[in-house]
């Protein structure tokens, strides 16, 4: 007896637990992907500056305070990007996080990033729980500048990797991050080194004599 179409080609059914692995295997698979990467950086970007725009033409707040209010949020990032890359990255408890981290270090020029729709699904989330404790402009110029921070984070990231830059204040900027791989507990900010000066994690190269080197032998040491 010949089999019918539908039960030759029927798809077998999946339970609950099959389709949600089946699921975060794909979403797995996209994180490792080239276009991943590039739609991730676009989204990023359009999503900062959707948020901007729509803080900006309010028109409620003064010129002065909305670049205030999108430089803390910059600045803030550029906490998180330290705190996420230093204790989340490396040595977290969260060992998801520490081995895909630990595939960059071992493949700097891989594609591995979030799923493209995380960031701006996230950067929404925080804006509408800013907007519950701050007036609205306030809310989205806010959640604009770390939405930027986290969109100039990734752009940094893949100039730093990918481009060879020939202006010394760009290659010592390049060579800070590139240290880290060579130091994985020193140099934990990507966009600014900001917070490892701050925190004391910057790497300092020492002389024989375990004196540290002047500015000239450092600007020489990291290019």
């Amino acid at each position: 007896m010949k089999e019918s179409f539908q039960s030759k080609y029927a798809i077998p059914a999946m339970s609950g637990d099959q389709a949600r692995g089946a699921l975060v295997r794909a979403i797995a698979r996209l994180s490792t992907t080239r276009m991943n990467s590039r739609i991730g950086l676009a989204a990023d970007a359009a999503g900062a500056c959707v948020l901007l725009y729509a803080g900006m033409r309010r028109h409620d707040v003064h010129a002065l305070a909305a670049a205030t209010i999108v430089f803390s949020g910059l600045t803030l990032f550029s906490f998180v990007e330290y705190c996420f890359h230093r204790w989340l990255f490396h040595g977290s408890a969260v060992g998801m996080l520490e081995q895909g981290h630990r595939r960059h270090h071992q493949n700097p020029t891989g594609h591995d990033s979030l799923p493209f729709f995380v960031p701006p699904l996230v950067v929404l989330g925080l804006a509408a729980l800013f907007a519950t404790v701050l007036p609205a402009t306030f809310a989205l110029l806010l959640s604009g500048g770390l939405a930027a921070g986290y969109a100039l984070y990734g752009l940094s990231h893949c100039a730093i990797h990918g481009v060879r830059f020939r202006y010394p204040p760009a290659r010592r900027w390049a060579a800070n991050h590139h240290i880290h791989h060579h130091h994985p507990d020193r140099n934990f900010g990507v966009t600014t080194p900001l917070w490892d000066i701050a925190l004391r994690t910057r790497y300092e190269p020492k002389r024989p004599n375990g004196s540290r080197p002047d500015r000239k032998s450092t600007r020489t040491a990291t290019e």
